[in-house]
């Protein structure tokens, strides 16, 4: 079996034991700061390794019984205090979706067979509580504080990744559409979003008509710690300049002209970019929650 990596990754070999599934040996470099650790190799865990944002699709309609099982899937995503405060429109319309690629800036967000926006979602669950005489309009009300505002906005995360997974796990592939929101009001107000709901990511679905590269990742070392987050900056940042090198010399299909900007230089742009158009109180206040408690 032969694997080859562009994220750090470098396969030497695959040891498969009788009655165990088979493990994947990789020489990891300098994303674990040269030791040799084995990895767990199974389909889903190479399913996850595998893992590239999909940006050009096949027009190839996505049939009712894979739309079927992606929802299903993400309907059995953990869901705190199981509140199942999120909910996903499948965007259908082209009109829609047209108008869904203008809000990104993407014009391939148009071409998407299966498209989806996911939303925190606590109208479904007010319109509960009021059934009980609970009313949602009084300082009791607390399902648009900022506690529920966060947790739902984690369980619409991991709703999409699950369907996310399933979708590159029946070949499909996918890219996660942050870009939605370049405008939040106008996604709110085109998919008609009620008070306590509120946009956190789309999902383009479809069969992939690219290949992109893996892109770089960042070393273990630098992102995972033990008990307590590094004191020392300069320790943790100590693998960044082979890292600056990794990313540098990769390509992305979105520009093939060029490598992209080492990770660094990326983070230094970032740190200063202008955020008014991103700004978030004003619209969550205006959908009902209260942020401030």
């Amino acid at each position: 079996m032969s694997v080859e990596r562009e994220d750090g990754y470098t396969p030497s070999n695959v040891r498969v034991s009788a009655g165990s599934v088979p493990t994947l040996r990789m020489a990891i470099g300098p994303r674990d700061n040269g030791i040799m650790s084995t990895l767990i190799h199974n389909a889903t865990i190479d399913t996850l390794l595998n893992r590239r944002s999909i940006r050009k699709f096949k027009p190839d309609p996505i049939d009712d019984d894979t739309v079927a099982t992606l929802e299903t899937v993400a309907q059995h995503a953990a869901s705190s205090q199981f509140l199942n405060d999120w909910s996903a429109i499948r965007i259908t319309d082209p009109a829609v979706k047209q108008k869904m690629a203008e809000f990104g800036h993407q014009p391939y967000i148009a071409t998407a067979p299966l498209l989806y926006v996911f939303v925190l979602d606590e109208h479904r669950n007010a319109a509960v509580a009021a059934s009980k005489g609970v009313d949602t309009d009084s300082d009791t009300f607390t399902l648009n504080a900022s506690y529920r505002f966060a947790q739902a906005q984690n369980d619409a995360v991991l709703a999409l990744h699950a369907m996310e997974t399933a979708a590159y796990s029946l070949g499909l592939g996918c890219v996660i559409l942050g870009s939605l929101l370049n405008d939040v009001r106008g996604l709110i107000d085109v998919l008609q979003l009620p008070k306590y709901t509120y946009p956190v990511l789309g999902l383009a679905i479809g069969k992939p008509d690219q290949e992109p590269a893996l892109k770089p990742r960042m070393p273990r070392s630098m992102q995972f710690f033990e008990n307590a987050y590094p004191a020392d900056d300069e320790a943790t940042l100590a693998p960044l300049a082979a890292f600056d090198e990794a990313v540098h010399q990769y390509y992305d299909l979105r520009n093939t002209d060029r490598p992209v900007d080492a990770f660094s230089d990326q983070i230094a742009k970032n740190a200063t970019a202008d955020m008014a158009g991103h700004a978030m109180a004003a619209p969550v206040r205006d959908q009902g929650f209260r942020l401030d408690r």
